[in-house]
């Protein structure tokens, strides 16, 4: 399934909605769309993974990545999923103690403090 990436906003947090696999031949895409937020000036991120259906290393190095790219610009990113694969996959990499995954975009925005 090719990955596709849409943007939009909520509560001063830039939303990434991400569809399709995230792996070795999609995640430089999903790498491009994240620099160009940053890039763009926003620094506070939702990677919104609901409607991903697989993710491999290649993928969770993209996510690292930008978790330290907007922490060392004083920003976040967010992690949005209720698939249990990932969940399951976050959990077994010990990924999930840095990047907890929320279940909305909304519970998301609400895990802390943000932009303002």
């Amino acid at each position: 399934m090719d990955l596709q990436v849409v943007l939009g906003e909520q509560a001063g947090w830039t939303v990434l909605r991400v569809h399709g696999d995230v792996d070795v031949a999609s995640a430089p895409r999903l790498r491009e769309h994240l620099l160009q937020a940053v890039t763009d000036g926003h620094h506070y991120l939702i990677l919104d993974l609901d409607q991903v259906h697989f993710i491999d290393s290649t993928g969770l190095g993209v996510v690292i990545g930008a978790l330290k790219r907007t922490r060392s610009l004083g920003g976040d990113l967010r992690l949005v999923s209720t698939r249990e694969m990932l969940a399951r996959v976050f959990e077994i990499t010990g990924l999930g103690k840095a990047l907890p995954i929320e279940s909305t975009v909304a519970a998301a925005v609400a895990a802390g403090p943000g932009p303002g």
